[in-house]
């Protein structure tokens, strides 16, 4: 990714993070300029979203304040991560799941 790709899709990959219509806006926004770095940042956060919702159905079933405080506990780690990660123009993946969404969501953005 060259500085220009970077600075052309900062704002792309910013939006992103902004809740689920953030990763929609994003999406839609990159496709009339693409850029690499934007399309990086969708990919990662679309697959944390499309998970925090996956797995908050199945951990709202435990009734535990325990496993639901841990579960936010992660994922707020995982977005901070990435925006951050936008925010000073880094490319590097969310740990644990960020290799595997850029590889599931390697067509998204291409």
């Amino acid at each position: 990714m060259t500085e220009q790709d970077i600075e052309t899709g900062r704002k792309n990959a910013i939006i992103s993070y902004i809740t689920i219509f953030g990763v929609i806006i994003a999406y839609y926004l990159n496709a009339e300029n693409k850029t690499d770095f934007a399309s990086f940042h969708i990919r990662q956060s679309l697959g944390l979203w499309l998970t925090f919702f996956a797995l908050g159905y199945i951990i709202g079933a435990f009734d535990s304040w325990l496993i639901t405080t841990a579960f936010y506990l992660f994922f707020a780690i995982l977005f901070i991560f990435g925006f951050s990660n936008a925010l000073t123009r880094k490319a590097q993946p969310a740990p644990l799941v960020g290799a595997f969404y850029q590889k599931i969501f390697s067509n998204l953005g291409k």
